[in-house]
């Protein structure tokens, strides 16, 4: 089932088209990847998504479900901002406000979906738990979680406010490896086991690879390529696309082995 489906998009700022996107739908349980240098209009495209690109001329047709995005009232638009299609935003410390404590931020956002009281802390307490944190978590103030658990948290308050179609915008970005590799796994756990939609946008080829089903590559505003992400990495029709492929280091072959330094350590049994 389609949860997100865009058709003919094009995001102006004057004269200029600064993100063009003929076709993109994302079903669910699947995630579908932007790929792109900075200022392909990845982010753009994410941001169209949901009607927040302010001060830009967006036409076309976006569809969450069953909503029109471009035509639905501002009403509208904040019942599915949260409750249908969450995003989580690159850097979400920066996000969230520091002198509340992350269990307040959370029961306020379900607040505005109608959710108060002891199904508010339930549900909220559940959300945490998807993510792999313990409850206690929400006692603290954003200041005192990790880069990691501020990322899972802002995915949590996704799942707490029921959305079915998540939008990341560069998620392990500011996160050391083995952090991007468990907010990686969670997200692909919870498309595979919630049939979550996850439109994913990121620069790190390498890290696409690891959770996305298909691929829409940007250059300029505009897609170059997009397909299944197994063939488009495998066999990358066009030029671009086999640029940044190209441009994913490598971890170098062994080299040889280091000269020793010292005396060498005496055979077992001689004598020391």
């Amino acid at each position: 089932m389609t949860l997100l489906s865009v058709r003919d998009l094009a995001v102006r700022i004057g004269d200029r088209v600064i993100a063009s996107v003929p076709e993109l739908d994302v079903c669910a349980g699947e995630c579908v990847a932007i790929v792109g240098e900075s200022g392909s209009g990845k982010t753009t495209t994410l941001l169209a998504t949901l009607g927040l690109t302010q001060g830009a001329d967006v036409s076309g047709r976006i569809t969450v479900g069953d909503v029109d995005v471009l035509t639905a009232s501002p009403a509208r638009l904040r019942e599915i901002r949260g409750s249908r299609a969450a995003l989580v935003m690159q850097s979400p410390q920066a996000a969230l406000n520091p002198t509340m404590r992350l269990g307040t931020l959370m029961r306020r956002a379900l607040a505005r979906h109608g959710v108060k009281g002891a199904d508010a802390r339930e549900r909220a307490e559940e959300a945490v738990r998807a993510v792999l944190l313990d409850p206690e978590i929400l006692r603290r103030h954003p200041h005192q979680v990790s880069g990691g658990q501020a990322q899972r948290f802002a995915i949590a308050l996704a799942l707490a406010l029921g959305a079915q179609v998540v939008l990341a915008d560069e998620p392990t970005s500011a996160l050391d490896v083995t952090v991007q590799a468990e907010v990686v796994a969670v997200l692909r756990r919870l498309r595979d086991e919630r049939g979550l939609a996850v439109l994913l946008v990121s620069h790190d080829l390498a890290l696409v690879s690891t959770i996305a089903d298909r691929v829409v590559v940007m250059r300029d505003g505009t897609v170059v390529e997009s397909g299944p992400a197994a063939e488009v990495f495998a066999r990358p029709r066009d030029p671009y696309t086999r640029e940044l492929i190209a441009a994913v280091p490598e971890l170098p072959e062994a080299g040889p082995a280091l000269p020793e330094v010292g005396p060498a350590l005496p055979e077992a049994g001689e004598d020391l």
